[in-house]
């Protein structure tokens, strides 16, 4: 929400443009880690706990990040923010994974990306309008209301989707071998490295969108915040259509037309940075390579939570750590060709969804292989 006043917030704190971006890595990093702690805990003491210690967490970050004197004590308030949205990302997951399976699981992840996936899209198009009566300080008071709302919405109204009967302890040793044992998983790595490095290519939008945007074609805040709107409404209607689609087409093929689509746009965007074309012929393939996120993400989740229904907090986790981890490398690389050009932004994008189809390609195994291979197995 405060990405449109990212290049204020440099000049209030008298900081490049790379330091201020370390909040969002900082972010970033914190989500990785929250969710890593999240995921087992929700599996061992039900999703309702965990989900309201994190949101506490969540508020106690956003009052500190309110009142942070200085960009260190805002990377720090950042950290401490992420770490208790950690929990309502990787338990919204698994609660999926507790209460569908197949295609309606699929169906249920495009519903979910309204949430998880058009927040950090839209978000900016509301810290726009804030920014025009208020500071960024003033976003961050709003991010404590909005947590302190939630809390209230989780106490009172949101059932436990986890029996007792389907908990486990979350003993240490126990815990690592269940990360382990997903991590040799090739079906579960090779679609959550798919999805992770698709992720990283909008964490690089997102980071340096506001730099490239408003410092190179010289856009307001509030022009800003508009383009990042257009692109949140291309991911809701991509997200409804996959929905429609499941079911009548398979997953993985879903996910293939969803890759190879994102990546061409990613190298158009690449390209009209590079030639410096008009702002049109950047945003329109940029539109495109965003909007895949609602086709690639929910058949990426779903393919590789699908064979882990005993331990699906640890798997959501996993899954958001390689999403969020790999997207706090994209964060500050963004950052590192300097100003006065979108090319670094473009080249970082572009990479990242390349780097994702080859992921696709190579390691995400179909259902039919892995199947035959289980079987040749039992032999």
């Amino acid at each position: 929400m405060y990405l449109p006043a990212l290049p204020r917030m440099a000049g209030d704190f008298q900081a490049s443009d790379t330091t201020v971006q370390l909040t969002l890595t900082a972010f970033v990093i914190g989500l990785a880690v929250g969710q890593i702690i999240a995921g087992p805990l929700s599996d061992s003491f039900g999703r309702r706990g965990p989900l309201l210690v994190g949101l506490g967490l969540y508020i106690a970050g956003s009052v500190a990040a309110a009142v942070s004197p200085g960009v260190e004590l805002l990377i720090a308030a950042r950290s401490i923010q992420a770490l208790g949205a950690a929990a309502g990302i990787v338990i919204a997951r698994a609660a999926v994974r507790d209460l569908y399976t197949g295609t309606a699981m699929t169906k249920f992840f495009s519903l979910l990306l309204l949430v998880n996936g058009l927040a950090p899209i839209l978000a900016p198009v509301l810290g726009g309008q804030l920014l025009t009566f208020t500071s960024w300080r003033g976003v961050f008071v709003v991010l404590t209301a909005f947590g302190a709302l939630l809390l209230g919405a989780v106490a009172f109204a949101l059932p436990e989707p986890l029996p007792v009967e389907r908990r486990h302890p979350a003993r240490l040793g126990g815990v690592l071998r269940t990360y382990w044992h997903l991590l040799t998983d090739r079906a579960f790595l090779g679609y959550a490295l798919t999805a992770g490095l698709n992720f990283a290519a909008l964490f690089a939008y997102i980071s340096g969108s506001s730099f490239a945007l408003q410092d190179v074609y010289r856009l307001s805040p509030q022009e800003y915040s508009v383009v990042f709107g257009l692109n949140g409404v291309g991911i809701v209607l991509a997200g409804q259509l996959n929905g429609w689609l499941v079911g009548r087409f398979p997953e993985r093929t879903l996910l293939r037309t969803g890759l190879t689509v994102s990546t061409l746009s990613g190298l158009a965007t690449l390209a009209a940075a590079a030639l410096r074309l008009p702002l049109p012929a950047l945003l329109v393939p940029l539109l495109l390579m965003v909007s895949c996120i609602g086709i690639i993400s929910p058949n990426a989740s779903s393919l590789a939570l699908a064979g882990h229904a005993r331990t699906a907090g640890a798997a959501s986790a996993l899954l958001g750590v390689l999403q969020f981890a790999i997207g706090g490398i994209a964060t500050p690389l963004v950052g590192l060709g300097g100003p006065g050009t979108a090319v670094p932004m473009t080249a970082v994008m572009a990479g990242f969804g390349v780097l994702a189809l080859l992921s696709f390609a190579t390691l995400a195994v179909s259902p039919d292989r892995r199947d035959f291979r289980s079987a040749t197995g039992r032999r």
